[in-house]
């Protein structure tokens, strides 16, 4: 053939690609030989020779002869152990099938590929090993006395196990139909490389697999796509499965997993790992390194997103955890803390768990000194903590958040030229303080009206929202508060938003309105704008799905007392919209109808 003619010269070569390839791997992955273990090697050296240079060059010829002879001429003849030796029959047939499975389906695979080679010369080491241990075994009297003998047979039934393990994973790694394909891309340059780090954490020594985590560190953190080709082959179970590994070998594991935990595709693969991956992480909080702490709470930040694990990481100890971080771990370590605590503060069933750990003492302080990250993370975390308003627990919580200076340190941080986004934690934990009525008075007495009024105008969607909300909450218990948010421009604001392009908005905009017209100026300014009316009744439009209607009715309602106000709500459509309210059981859509009814009936009368 051709093809053969032009390959030819490169045989000899590929001969001594082999040696130099193994002399390569002998020195990264060194095979220490005991002498003192099996002294017979010393002995045997001229005669084994032969049979290493045999390996050189084939290397699963030489193990399958070693088997051939182990189980062939050896075994049969063993007088000591033979329980123990029958063990070691079983995980010798299954090496053998393995090597037979190998050479049979990737013969050139398994010889040039650097993990492979390396495994199959560690397959040999250990037959050798095996060879002259059965061989001490075959005379009455042990040549190095039972105890001995019995601990080399033990250690020779973990290496052979652990062989016949890596094959298998070798086998089903698909490195081996890879080894002659050639990359055509990047991506499947980035999944080859993947799979074969993923091979190398479960086979070979410990120093092969710590190189192996070094370098799957280096491509996850190289690019995000990286972490999702990585994913999709498998890495996830098995940094799992390693998490049991020593200390330097889990920091480097768990900070694997923190990079995953970053990309939003490969969180459900977290999640899908449960409590095992869970309790891992929880015990790096009480006795990690700083470094691997900080990112043992980046993972849990992913994880202590839903119910089930909130609930774990509150029974085991993990708030208490956390908080000790709060309070003296490294600065990022503290702002990863107090993300995981924001996450758990949102479930209502977690919160007696942090009242019992005097959780807002530890918040409030962070909140006050923390990194611009920790600070915000801690004033999400007491926002949630204070989020309902129906129990006597929340309430308490509340007043404490006062009594601890957190009125203080919301003013602070708003004041502290934070940016914009980041004011968004600080307005909603505005809103739910000032929910409590006396709390609210404080608010306005604190200036908050003012603060809140200039963030309501902001380009940021999210921040509009929450500010309109928490106008809302601070308006509906106070008139003091409907006045100056009035005459601050507030009501020329939240008509533009009665026309924003999202449901939620225009919603809250609505709501907002809906509190602020209940005083007399604030009406007057609303029906200078001619766009308010028409705005609000367009909101009443059932085909306009997800915004809760009772809000442009009310907002409507204490506007039909005005004669231009209904006839703009009659020819904008109001009545239509209305009936349909009405079938729907809308709070005051009915008796918003009728005014609009008695309306007409009496323009009716008026006419000449």
């Amino acid at each position: 053939m051709s093809g053969g003619n032009q390959t030819s010269p490169k045989r000899p070569t590929r001969e001594c690609i082999s040696r130099s390839k193994s002399f390569a791997l002998h020195k990264l992955f060194p095979m220490p030989f005991n002498k003192t273990l099996f002294p017979q090697r010393c002995e045997a050296k001229g005669k084994t020779a032969k049979m290493k240079d045999s390996a050189e060059t084939d290397p699963i010829a030489e193990s399958l002869n070693l088997l051939s002879t182990l189980l062939d001429s050896e075994l049969p003849s063993i007088t000591n152990f033979k329980g123990k030796w029958s063990l070691a029959r079983v995980k010798l047939t299954h090496l053998q099938t393995h090597l037979t499975d190998f050479s049979a389906e990737f013969p050139y695979a398994s010889t040039t590929n650097p993990l492979s080679l390396h495994l199959l010369h560690s397959i040999s080491h250990t037959l050798n090993d095996a060879v002259l241990l059965s061989r001490t075994c075959q005379p009455q009297d042990l040549l190095n006395g039972k105890l001995k003998t019995q601990s080399d047979l033990d250690s020779l039934l973990a290496t052979l196990d652990r062989h016949v393990t890596d094959c298998d994973i070798l086998f089903r790694s698909g490195l081996l139909i890879e080894s002659a394909a050639v990359s055509t891309s990047k991506r499947e340059a980035i999944r080859s490389a993947s799979r074969n780090l993923i091979t190398r954490l479960q086979i070979g020594s410990p120093e092969s697999k710590t190189s192996a985590m070094d370098s799957l560190l280096d491509l996850l953190n190289e690019d995000d796509k990286n972490v999702t080709i990585a994913v999709a082959q498998g890495v996830v179970p098995v940094l799992v499965r390693l998490l049991d590994s020593p200390s330097d070998m889990k920091e480097k594991i768990v900070a694997a997993i923190s990079k995953v935990s970053t990309v939003e595709s490969a969180k459900t693969v977290l999640l899908a790992e449960g409590l095992l991956l869970l309790n891992h992480l929880l015990r790096v909080l009480d006795s990690g390194s700083g470094f691997a702490i900080e990112k043992s709470s980046i993972a849990l930040q992913a994880l202590s997103l839903t119910k089930d694990n909130a609930r774990a990481i509150g029974s085991r100890g993990g708030i208490s955890s956390l908080l000790e971080i709060c309070q003296a771990g490294t600065p990022g370590a503290q702002a990863s803390a107090a993300a995981v605590l924001r996450n758990l503060a949102a479930f209502a069933e977690i919160r007696d768990n942090f009242a019992e750990e005097n959780a807002v003492v530890v918040l409030v302080a962070l909140a006050s000194s923390g990194t611009a990250s920790a600070r915000e993370n801690a004033i999400g975390c007491l926002s949630n903590l204070i989020s309902e308003a129906d129990s006597d627990g929340l309430s308490n919580l509340r007043v404490m958040v006062v009594k601890e200076g957190g009125i203080e340190c919301l003013k602070n941080y708003w004041d502290s030229g934070t940016p914009i986004p980041s004011l968004e934690v600080a307005v909603t934990m505005l809103r739910h303080l000032a929910e409590s009525a006396a709390i609210g008075e404080v608010l306005i007495g604190e200036g908050f009206v003012r603060r809140l009024v200039g963030v309501l105008n902001c380009e940021v969607l999210a921040m509009r929202v929450a500010a309109a909300r928490a106008v809302h909450a601070i308006g509906l218990n106070s008139g003091r508060a409907r006045k100056e948010m009035g005459e601050l421009g507030c009501v020329f604001t939240l008509i533009k938003m009665l026309d924003g392009k999202g449901v939620e908005e225009k919603e809250v905009s609505a709501m907002a309105l809906s509190v602020l017209l209940m005083h007399p100026a604030n009406r007057r300014v609303f029906r200078k704008d001619e766009r308010g009316v028409v705005s609000a009744v367009h909101l009443l439009n059932p085909s306009l799905q997800g915004l809760d209607k009772k809000y442009p009715v009310s907002l409507l309602a204490s506007l039909v007392h005005s004669k231009s106000c209904r006839k703009q709500m009659v020819a904008a459509g109001a009545c239509v919209y209305m009936q349909k309210l009405v079938e729907m059981d809308v709070p005051g859509s009915k008796k918003l109808l009728e005014s609009l009814g008695r309306g007409k009936i009496w323009g009716v009368f008026s006419r000449p």
